[in-house]
């Protein structure tokens, strides 16, 4: 059974720390940091292993499950920032929180730090929880933030970047200088290419991107088996 967990970016380095402190008190299972430009096709990779019953924890999600209503993160964040960050339900309205702090680091840096204990904990209960010879935790920004030692094997999902450009036209009905804006943000293909141990390519051949899936589940289980075994 494949259990999901998920985290907006802005959390990834957070989320880090907690790994951090954790990993000094106890061996965790080994773990595969999935990662990717936006639009590479990283959920489409996720679904795949998901198929074959590896556990996922996806960070977007986790974030997402911590600000519901009536947690404690949520209720910090609207002494922090106002009721304005909510919907007329009483759920976090995520654009216009992100539209608050994406160009004022202050209001970034008390964002991560009303939230990243309770996203830490929860990424670790999942884990725990989850098992497995192996877990993916999809990060998007992994390589961004500088966390890939925090993970055992670093995949990443690539495809060209015209490809992706198109994707999000189709996807978010974005212009192209809209799309090209969003890419040039994010850290380059040849950085996250350098990180990588592992990648799938992803050109559009679903069937290509389930094989290559394929063929690294078998290749994680062995090394999950050597890492436990301490080989």
């Amino acid at each position: 059974m494949a259990i999901w967990v998920c985290l907006g970016d802005e959390h990834v380095r957070s989320v880090s720390r907690s790994v951090s402190a954790v990993e000094s008190r106890a061996r965790r299972v080994f773990r595969v940091g999935l990662t990717g430009g936006i639009a590479s096709g990283k959920s489409t990779a996720a679904k795949y292993f998901a198929a074959l019953g590896v556990p996922i924890i996806d960070t977007d999600q986790v974030a997402r499950e911590v600000v519901e209503p009536g947690q404690p993160p949520l209720e910090q964040l609207v002494e922090r920032f106002g009721r304005t960050i909510l919907t007329p339900d009483g759920h976090l309205d995520r654009p216009k929180l992100r539209e608050i702090v994406f160009s004022d680091p202050r209001a970034r840096a008390d964002l991560e730090a009303l939230t990243h204990p309770a996203i830490g904990s929860a990424v670790e209960a999942w884990s725990a929880a989850a098992g497995g010879p192996y877990q993916i935790l999809v990060v998007p920004l992994l390589v961004e933030k500088g966390i890939t030692s925090q993970v055992d094997r670093v995949l990443v999902v690539d495809c060209d970047e015209e490809l992706q450009i198109r994707r999000l036209q189709a996807r978010d009905g974005s212009t192209v200088e809209q799309a090209r804006a969003i890419l040039n943000a994010q850290t380059s293909r040849a950085a996250r290419l350098k990180a990588a141990h592992d990648v799938i390519q992803n050109e559009g051949d679903l069937s290509a991107v389930r094989d290559q899936v394929s063929a690294l589940h078998t290749r994680y289980m062995e090394l999950a088996g050597r890492s436990s075994s301490g080989t």
